[in-house]
């Protein structure tokens, strides 16, 4: 169960939306506020999560079963929410996560057509503990081709454009579903208006939290 006074913070989108450099500028916005602030990403984390990762991620598993896929990143989230999310919002800390369970709900949920099973899964790994605000960048799934990069393309990267569609829709089913917690913002506007938006959003989540002290 959740405790404490920190902020949780999780940034979600398609592959190649730009997730990554948005949770390095808003750490840097974070750090200057003088916020203490922790950085991480899913799957991994942990020790127990990256080697996890390693395995979900490998295209050298292309037999993989679709729910095994589910429960190792369900795995993998709860073993950095005991490690790692709870101490820190118990201590007060600001948690930036890059995806969390919305990813799961899109990717195996949508993507693999698992439906609410995904969220039962889930329901177990996160143990209540939610991000406070949610940060979906939007981009369709062909937009966002021109920013694959020459490092190679992991195992759920190199799946067909019906499949990424379908995790789009999904994500956007989310962010309709769950107004008060996602907010989303066009991945194509430039990475310095993103990260503005992203910044006043969250300064205003916490001028909240100090009003109520």
């Amino acid at each position: 169960m959740r405790t404490g006074t920190g902020l949780f913070i999780s940034m979600e989108g398609p592959d190649f939306s730009g997730k990554s450099t948005q949770i390095q500028l808003l750490q840097q916005h974070l750090v200057r506020k003088g916020r203490d602030t922790i950085a991480l990403r899913e799957p991994g984390g942990t020790a127990i999560g990256e080697r996890i990762r390693a395995i979900v991620l490998d295209n050298a598993h292309p037999e993989m079963d679709y729910l095994t896929e589910a429960m190792l990143y369900a795995a993998a989230r709860a073993q950095m929410v005991a490690q790692l999310i709870l101490p820190a919002l118990a201590a007060g800390k600001t948690v930036v996560c890059d995806r969390f369970v919305d990813s799961s709900i899109a990717y195996q949920g949508g993507g693999r057509r698992l439906g609410e099973v995904v969220d039962r899964i889930n329901a177990y790994a996160v143990r209540d503990c939610m991000p406070d605000v949610t940060f979906l960048l939007k981009i369709a799934p062909g937009a966002a081709e021109c920013r694959r990069n020459a490092r190679g393309n992991d195992r759920i990267e190199n799946e067909n454009s019906a499949y990424h569609e379908a995790v789009y829709e999904a994500f956007l089913a989310l962010e309709r579903k769950w107004p008060q917690r996602i907010v989303g913002i066009d991945g194509t506007r430039s990475v310095g208006e993103i990260s503005a938006v992203i910044a006043a959003r969250v300064d205003a989540l916490f001028g909240e939290k100090d009003a109520s002290l």
